[in-house]
């Protein structure tokens, strides 16, 4: 395959995909993001993901060619790029020379438009820390949430957020709907109970909540601020994760971790 070089940082096509590293604006606009890596380029291919351009260094050529095979055979175009261009392109400490830019998940600013059958659902509201919302994507597919619902300022397709989900974000029934408000009542029309998840001594012992009867969703909110006053208004309940010790509270993917395994138990149970 005769594939086109690319040596210059200046070229337009460089430009713009370094934008789209930096600036949610300019991938909101755009509705495209940038995956860097040869194993999560690989995981965006098989999962389905348009990918309208694919970069690539000659050593990942080399390196990874069991990855770039799907890569190549998915992208509506490629380029081979040169080890100075590639590290405009990079946001990690070491890269593995392989880019592509892909369009925007569909169901992303869609707002909420139908319903699968009821499973346990999961709703983030305003998470800011990338690690913490990659995390919980992550642990969400292992336990076998299909929906996770976004509300307010969560950015899946950060950079950062795309490598701590592992490719969870391709692969979850992920959609965002900015009203909190519109979710809920959505969520409850189809026989939902809501939980808010809350650091408060006065909410229910989560192992208190019995999901093994009907189907369940948790809120988790802000790492700082927690939920908005919205948001637990709207719930049917506040439930806490009991502790011992000094702590106060957990930080979002761990307080997550435990909620998301509590619904699959009930889940399995019920």
């Amino acid at each position: 395959m005769d594939i086109p070089r690319i040596t210059s940082r200046k070229n337009p096509l460089i430009r713009a995909a370094a934008q789209l590293l930096s600036s949610p604006g300019e991938r909101e606009s755009r509705r495209e993001f940038l995956c860097e890596g040869a194993r999560l380029c690989e995981d965006a291919a098989r999962s389905g993901v348009e990918i309208r351009v694919c970069f690539f260094t000659q050593s990942a050529r080399e390196k990874y060619p069991r990855y770039l095979a799907p890569v190549l055979e998915r992208a509506q175009e490629a380029f081979l790029i040169e080890d100075h261009v590639a590290a405009l392109l990079s946001d990690t400490r070491s890269p593995q020379g392989v880019f592509c830019v892909c369009k925007w998940l569909p169901a992303l600013g869609e707002g909420v438009i139908g319903f699968a059958p009821a499973r346990p659902c999961l709703v983030l509201e305003n998470l800011q820390d990338p690690g913490n919302l990659g995390t919980i994507l992550r642990t969400a597919e292992a336990l076998g949430v299909y929906k996770v619902f976004l509300s307010g300022g969560c950015d899946p397709m950060s950079p950062k957020v795309l490598r701590a989900s592992m490719g969870a974000v391709f692969r979850l029934g992920l959609v965002r709907e900015p009203s909190v408000g519109r979710l809920c009542g959505l969520l409850k029309e189809h026989g939902y109970a809501l939980h808010a998840a809350v650091p408060d001594s006065g909410a229910k012992d989560v192992t208190e909540i019995d999901f093994t009867k009907g189907v369940h969703g948790v809120l988790i909110g802000n790492e700082g601020g927690g939920l908005t006053e919205e948001a637990c208004r709207l719930c049917d309940d506040k439930v806490t994760i009991p502790m011992g010790g000094r702590a106060e509270s957990l930080n979002a993917a761990a307080a997550a971790t435990i909620l998301l395994w509590e619904l699959r138990r009930g889940a399995a149970e019920g």
